[in-house]
């Protein structure tokens, strides 16, 4: 069961209480990230995460690190395009006092210009270890093309022209204009005694007003279609290749994971089985969806070598038009909702998982979703609906190609077909 309440200040609260773990995972959510920032602001969303860990009024980085590793605790954070998160996770008896000091780090952070200057440098190193691993900067770039005019282009982790003129002043700028407390969760999953939390959670967090915040309206993205390529010297060429996907609000997205599954969910989809298993042309080769409130991407992943580009984005775009044309079978079907249901359910063993949950339910949809009415509503879908789901989805007219290797633009099509 999953208890809500709202704090004074308009922040709401969901707890899961598990009396059978000794762990319990807190987050505060705030519901902005990268899309949600002006021109001159890029990554500031991130470079925030990493300062509030920077320096209170009361304790130095160092004390703070040492803090939480005395409690045999993590305490971490992490921005997407969407949301910015600060989390914990450390035994039941030390709850309170891991409260205590997320409460202090959000509150009295000092955002010491010294520091600010500091970690700028972290952030840059942080952005070439992100274009030294091709796998993750594909994405980056695939997004920002596919996405291009769209605040949801942007990297998360800025520009190194944004990170370097990052200031304390353009810091409290934005925490005055975003931070609104009803746009804020705090979650909770785990092992703890709910009405002395819920008492504590108001000492510490119920006291923050901000009237000054005023968030610009997200405008839906729109789906630029092109094929880009990076010649970088690599023993593989890496392939995005993607095309339109869904909101997390929409009522098809079940669909849509038993749709990625049966493609490139695992060791058993088609894609796996037919470019690694019998071909031997990749190792790496899987599909993901991507989500954001007004809309989203379907992409396939493969690292190849550059003598089989051609074919592995042959065998990509006619799977694609195979589940158009016929969509997949009732035995695929079976084994898609009862992979997807066991790995939810197996998921839901980690307390910081389930503190994730429920807090995006919330953050999403304002409510909770039960196990039972996930399965009966992945059980619901049907063959012809992933078949209607894939032709509205897999369009000549939302498909992408972004390549990173030892190639050139003239080993790829002119256009991609499906």
């Amino acid at each position: 069961m999953i208890y809500k309440t709202v704090l004074e200040n308009g922040i709401r609260v969901v707890a899961e209480r598990i009396p059978s773990v000794r762990s319990v995972s807190i987050g505060l959510w705030v519901n902005v990230g990268s899309r949600d920032e002006e021109a001159d602001e890029h990554g500031v969303s991130h470079f925030l995460e990493h300062m509030f860990f920077k320096g209170t009024q009361t304790r130095s980085s160092k004390e703070i690190a040492l803090a939480a590793d005395q409690l045999g605790g993590e305490l971490n954070a992490f921005t997407t395009r969407e949301t910015t998160t600060f989390y914990a996770k450390v035994l039941d008896e030390h709850a309170v006092t891991m409260v205590d000091l997320l409460s202090d780090i959000f509150h009295a952070s000092l955002f010491d210009p010294v520091e600010v200057e500091k970690e700028s440098q972290v952030i840059l190193e942080e952005i070439k270890m992100v274009e030294d691993d091709p796998e993750d900067f594909i994405y980056d770039l695939h997004i920002e093309e596919t996405w291009q005019g769209s605040a949801l282009a942007h990297s998360i982790l800025g520009t190194p022209e944004s990170v370097s003129g990052m200031t304390r002043e353009k810091i409290l700028r934005y925490i005055q204009r975003a931070y609104d407390p009803r746009e804020m969760v705090i979650s909770l999953a785990g092992r703890f005694d709910l009405v002395p939390m819920m008492k504590h959670l108001e000492a510490a967090f119920g006291k923050y007003k901000n009237d000054a915040s005023h968030l610009h309206p997200r405008r839906s993205p729109k789906i630029t279609p092109n094929i880009q390529v990076k010649k970088r010297k690599l023993e593989q060429v890496h392939l995005c290749i993607g095309t339109a996907g869904l909101s997390y609000l929409d009522p098809s997205r079940y669909a849509l994971y038993l749709l990625n599954t049966i493609l490139g969910g695992g060791s058993s989809s088609r894609l796996f089985q037919e470019v690694r298993e019998e071909r031997g042309w990749a190792y790496s080769i899987y599909s993901s969806p991507s989500f954001c409130l007004d809309g989203g991407l379907f992409t396939v992943y493969a690292g190849t070598s550059p003598k089989n580009v051609s074919k592995v984005i042959d065998i990509v775009l006619k799977m694609l038009h195979k589940v158009k044309k016929e969509g997949v079978d009732s035995e695929e079907l079976s084994r898609a909702k009862d992979q997807t249901k066991g790995s939810i359910l197996l998921s839901m063993e980690s307390t910081s998982t389930r503190m994730c949950r429920i807090a995006k339910e919330e953050i999403h949809f304002g409510r909770n979703f039960s196990l039972k009415e996930v399965a009966r509503e992945i059980d619901k879908v049907s063959l012809p609906e992933i078949q209607v789901l894939a032709n509205l989805l897999f369009q000549e007219e939302t498909l992408s190609l972004t390549a990173i290797g030892q190639v050139n633009r003239k080993m790829f099509p002119q256009h991609l077909v499906i």
